[in-house]
């Protein structure tokens, strides 16, 4: 591991935060100045049977923070002018427990169980964690070393193993949202890990697929799918020894690519030494390329779907999905009729010409 130190500490409200430090530190050693009130109690999850999904209610959440001043920023080091998020001067990289969760653990005790005998209800348990890739507000995840994205990933690693083991938890999904465009409600660099209480939508069709397909032909999925694109070359955007970036030949967004390890893992703990330090070059590279295709930072969501806690877990395959809305230079890709209402994805972009393009900055 890049970091040397793991120190965590408790925020004046109870929350945990974390230190993963790459050098000697003394950073556990300062307090947290503020005089918060209690955290919100866990979020309601209620169930929608005409899709039998659940959905959260977590109104606590309107009022979070939304782009403050650099000068009055909640994930900047604290200074003798402004108390923020970390106590410390200074820091490599730090996780804690949101200010404002979508889920947590701390449960208050409603009287609601149901709305309609078709529609049960219950607390939405699972947990929330910011994660402060650095202390720099005006940086981005593209201009940071290898070294420091490895820190990341061990971070990342970290907390997926602990979160992973909280009772009721069915899938941790580390994500980082940027720009504006995408809806940031913080500019500095920073992403977010949620300890989902079931299993989302998305994870619950590419487990339904990998199921089916390996009932079919005993293969794994996303192994298979992988293989086909390295064969096939054309929407292959980088490569290392460890890594491979490509478009998907079904890309829903404009400009998607997945990275994946060579090597089957189910989530970023099991991924060796030698894979975390070759994810930081080739991700690095695609962000630069993104970055690159219109000449202006990129609105982008990254996401890694990791494999699910219990049942099915063995089906998972690691991978990073990165993908923008933006479209054109001066256009971005809403999410309108067919998509937000049907799911039915229309992309504007062919996927071979995505990559060509990539390849080519």
């Amino acid at each position: 591991m890049t970091f040397i130190s793991r120190d965590a500490i408790r925020l004046s409200d109870g929350r945990e935060l974390i230190y993963f430090n790459e050098t000697s530190s003394d950073r556990a050693s300062y307090p947290d100045k503020r005089d918060l009130p209690p955290p919100p109690p866990a979020s309601q999850l209620r169930y929608d049977p005409l899709v039998d999904e659940w959905v959260a209610v977590a109104a606590h959440r309107n009022t979070r923070t939304f782009l403050p001043p650099s000068d009055a920023c909640p994930l900047c080091p604290s200074t003798p002018a402004f108390s923020s998020e970390i106590p410390a001067p200074s820091y490599d990289v730090v996780v804690f427990e949101n200010q404002f969760p979508s889920f947590s653990d701390r449960i208050k005790p409603d009287e609601i169980t149901s709305l309609t005998e078709m529609v049960p209800v219950r607390p939405g348990i699972g947990r929330c964690e910011v994660v402060c890739f650095t202390s720099d507000h005006n940086s981005a995840f593209g201009a940071l070393t290898p070294e420091r994205v490895r820190t990341v990933v061990d971070a990342l690693a970290d907390r997926t193993t602990e979160m992973s083991g909280i009772t009721g938890v069915a899938q941790v999904f580390p994500f980082e949202n940027r720009g504006v465009e995408i809806g940031v409600t913080l500019h500095h660099p920073h992403g977010q890990i949620y300890a989902y209480p079931t299993v989302p939508p998305r994870t619950q069709a590419m487990l339904g697929a990998a199921a089916r397909y390996r009932a079919r032909t005993g293969g794994d999925l996303y192994a298979d799918t992988l293989a086909a694109e390295q064969k096939a070359g054309v929407r292959i955007v980088a490569a290392n020894e460890h890594w491979t970036a490509y478009v998907p030949a079904a890309a829903r967004w404009p400009y998607e690519v997945q990275i994946a390890p060579h090597r089957k893992v189910a989530d970023i703990p099991e991924l060796s030494d030698a894979e975390r330090d070759a994810f930081g070059p080739i991700y690095l590279d695609i962000l630069r390329r993104f970055d690159a295709l219109f000449g202006k930072p990129m609105p982008y969501i990254s996401a890694w779907h990791q494999a699910v806690v219990g049942e099915g877990r063995d089906l998972g395959y690691l991978h990073l999905q990165l993908f923008s809305i933006r479209r054109a230079a001066d256009k971005l890709k809403y999410l309108a009729g067919s998509e937000s209402a049907m799911g039915a994805f229309v992309n504007d972009v062919v996927p071979e010409k995505a990559a060509e393009t990539l390849r080519s900055l």
